[in-house]
């Protein structure tokens, strides 16, 4: 017998709402992170660590931490929380959305200044920034940088502050350079449409860059800044105060990581490969670019926390106008996590391997 036009039309309804929720499903079954949706439903004391971090090599340590420890022994040592900018990652922090981050060290102590109740426990690298120009345009020394324009992360981030080092260098005046703040990922679209005449920007994005053809390192944040430092890890308060062990497990796993880094160049190949695709969402060649071009680009040891360098920082940071008063390293910083983290050694992993220790 055959079909009604309406039977065949309920037919063909039913079908089509039947593979819409197959596909949503399937949908939210490969791409929602479950942990991370769930772990908001666990009891307090067994709720794992969010950490949030940006796509960039300046907080590497985060993922590469992510993905082995959880072929180790005793799994995910926490969740990871990719943002876009560091204004959205302070606010995350703040509400308590977050309670670990990889922030910028100005931000750290600005926060602390104001109240924020964070601790910085760790690094998250020595080196990775850069000062990226148009490849082919009229900047030539970074005195031709005077009454341009110049893209920052943040105006309370290293970055900024290495401008004001290097202008001091070529004794220009302070308001010399026009200095924007964009989010990392932008930088290197904006400079190849002209919006701005540059940027100083964390790796991958001068790398980004440079391997597109139209930017071209005008200098490296070494050259200005011996030892330097951008990215720190911060916790909050409440965690240290009760769940010190779980900070101490988290700050151990980052050391781990990035005496991986450093240990040879197969590892970053690696890491540039996982991050790449599963974490960052970027090309791993780009990633291999900037871990490898040369290796000492990023470095990921020694990561603890030193005095000297802070000090500078603070310092830096009134000096330029983002802090209006002495803050000391004991009020924003916690070192006993990196005391007892000096004695860990490198993850023992390599690529395809289904255990690590």
């Amino acid at each position: 017998m055959p079909l009604s036009s309406k039977s065949l039309k309920k037919i063909i309804l039913f079908s089509a709402a039947g593979w819409l929720i197959l596909i949503t499903a399937m949908h939210a079954w490969l791409n929602v992170n479950w942990a991370a949706v769930l772990n908001d439903y666990r009891p307090e004391a067994k709720r794992k660590i969010i950490v949030a971090y940006l796509p960039v090599t300046c907080q590497l340590t985060c993922p590469v931490t992510d993905y082995i420890s959880k072929y180790s022994e005793n799994g995910e040592l926490f969740l990871p929380r990719m943002f876009q900018g560091f204004p959205e990652m302070k606010e995350a922090l703040i509400s308590n959305k977050v309670q670990a981050a990889f922030i910028v060290a100005p931000m750290a102590i600005a926060l602390r200044a104001q109240g924020v109740p964070i601790k910085v426990v760790y690094l998250g690298h020595r080196y990775g920034s850069a000062m990226v120009v148009r490849k082919n345009g009229p900047i030539k020394t970074f005195a031709d940088l005077k009454g341009r324009t110049v893209a920052i992360p943040s105006r309370f981030s290293d970055e900024r502050l290495i401008l004001f080092r290097a202008m001091k260098v070529w004794h220009m005046d302070p308001h010399s350079i026009k200095m924007v703040e964009m989010a990392p990922p932008d930088v290197s679209g904006a400079l190849a449409a002209g919006a701005i005449d540059g940027f100083v920007m964390g790796e991958p994005f001068p790398s980004q860059a440079e391997m597109a053809g139209y930017g071209r390192i005008l200098f490296q944040a070494r050259d200005y800044w011996p030892d330097y430092m951008s990215c720190i890890l911060v916790v909050r308060q409440d965690l240290i105060d009760k769940n010190p062990q779980a900070v101490q497990v988290l700050v151990d796993g980052i050391a781990r990581s990035g005496l991986w880094l450093d240990k040879s160049k197969p590892n970053r190949e690696d890491a540039a490969d996982f991050v790449g695709r599963f974490y960052y969402n970027q090309k791993p060649a780009l990633l291999r670019w900037a871990l490898t071009k040369p290796m000492d680009r990023v470095t990921y040891s020694p990561l603890a926390p030193r005095k000297a360098d802070f000090d500078m920082v603070r310092d830096l940071m009134i000096e330029t106008g983002v802090l209006n008063k002495k803050i000391d390293f004991s009020d924003y910083t916690d070192t006993s996590f990196s005391d007892k983290a000096n004695i860990e050694t490198a993850w023992k992993y390599q690529a395809g391997s289904a255990t690590a220790k």
